[in-house]
């Protein structure tokens, strides 16, 4: 009876043994996913905006991300295609900083955020400018995309061709302002590549960065600028960028800050005041600097290697990073194994313009890309003459020699 008892007992124990596995196996789970959870509300940045993205600026690795591939309106920070395309046209000498444009009926005529431009005025580019980068003017917006295409629509044209050039996706424009229209849409994920594009400008953040100037300045029309994006004064490093909003689209901002070389971009969409807008970009923000740094491997428009070309008007020929080059990592990981590899296209052709581009300049850890830079020509170079060629070669046969 005892031996039975005996057998019974062990039988019970082994069954509660094994019966009580899942059970603390489900409790380990628990706790696991506790943790995970607890991780995931650390990292919840953007908890009151519909959509985020925190990227750093060189090498465009994102940081984090929420929806951000959701298609909303992005209300003013439209001005930031129309920025690209402005400073492009500086860049390619369309306009100039100090010719003055014409304000048409049109243009004037813009609501929402304006500086109050009157039809028949007369105002230069770089004031137009600041009204767009500033004071987030409608009306300087639609004047210079005027100026620049000949109308707004074709100037809307030229936005959605550079949107297909830069690979973005999920954005349609039709218009250059972020004025509420039908199938205007965009991304957080596609706002931070059109502010990295912009961001290759860098002199656009003179612009930016302003908190607050006057137009028409000593006249009866002076007209005060004050910045729509206040982290510009309140946050240190901010530089930029734009501005949103429209009672559809909520509030909205792209910002940008500069610390220690490292520069960020962080985008929310769709938040319900501007409070809570800059409170989560500001997270964003602290986020990024306090877990991440970058190490500045070239500067924007540094040479990186020489172009021979037997048939060039130069015998060497610098090429330079399009923007600049870095390696972002967390705080105290190591980056023994970085290595950077220049390659030439094959294909090169005569003649070449300033801003060609001829490579791409490789980043790599321990084998792994980590980014592709395009490398560009930093002058005109043009077709060598006959007697050009002629003493190339006579130089080569002595070389020989």
């Amino acid at each position: 009876m005892k031996k039975y008892f005996l057998t019974l007992l062990t039988i019970f124990t082994i069954l509660f043994a094994i019966g009580a596995l899942p059970i603390h196996a489900e409790e380990d789970s628990k706790e696991e996913n506790n943790q995970q959870g607890n991780t995931t509300d650390k990292l919840n940045l953007a908890e009151n905006s519909k959509s985020a993205l925190l990227l750093e600026r060189d090498t465009g690795k994102i940081l984090y991300e929420k929806n951000a591939h959701e298609k909303l309106p992005p209300a003013s920070m439209t001005k930031i295609m129309t920025l690209i395309l402005i400073m492009e046209a500086l860049d390619e000498g369309k306009i100039k900083l100090d010719e003055t444009v014409r304000i048409s009926e049109y243009a004037a005529s813009m609501g929402g955020s304006q500086i109050f431009l009157e039809a028949g005025e007369e105002m230069v580019v770089k004031d137009l400018l600041k009204g767009v980068a500033v004071a987030s003017g409608n009306d300087a917006s639609v004047a210079l995309a005027e100026r620049i295409a000949g109308s707004e629509e074709a100037f809307v044209t030229m936005m959605n061709e550079k949107a297909k050039m830069l690979g973005l996706e999920n954005s349609k424009f039709q218009n250059t302002t972020g004025l509420p229209a039908e199938n205007h849409y965009s991304t957080a994920y596609d706002m931070g590549l059109m502010a990295k594009e912009l961001l290759k400008h860098e002199e656009i953040t003179e612009y930016t960065s302003i908190y607050d100037d006057y137009l028409r300045k000593d006249t009866e029309d002076e007209f005060w600028l004050v910045n729509t994006n206040k982290l510009v004064k309140f946050y240190e490093g901010v530089d930029g960028l734009k501005t949103g909003f429209t009672s559809e689209a909520k509030y909205c901002l792209t910002a940008t800050a500069k610390k220690n070389d490292m520069r960020t971009i962080a985008v929310v969409m769709g938040a319900e005041s501007p409070k809570k807008r800059n409170g989560d970009v500001t997270k964003m923000l602290d986020y990024a600097f306090n877990h991440f740094e970058t190490k500045l491997l070239f500067k924007g428009n540094q040479p990186v290697s020489q172009l021979k070309l037997i048939k060039a008007d130069k015998d060497n020929v610098d090429i330079v990073t399009e923007e600049s080059v870095s390696v972002v990592h967390e705080k105290g990981e190591k980056l023994d194994g970085v290595e950077t590899t220049v390659k030439i296209n094959s294909n090169i052709e005569l003649p070449l313009e300033k801003g060609d581009i001829v490579g791409k300049l490789e980043v790599t850890l321990d084998g792994k890309i980590l980014s592709e830079t395009s490398l560009v020509v930093n002058n005109d170079v043009d077709k060598a003459g006959f007697w050009k060629l002629f003493k190339r070669s006579m130089d080569e046969l002595v070389k020989k020699e």
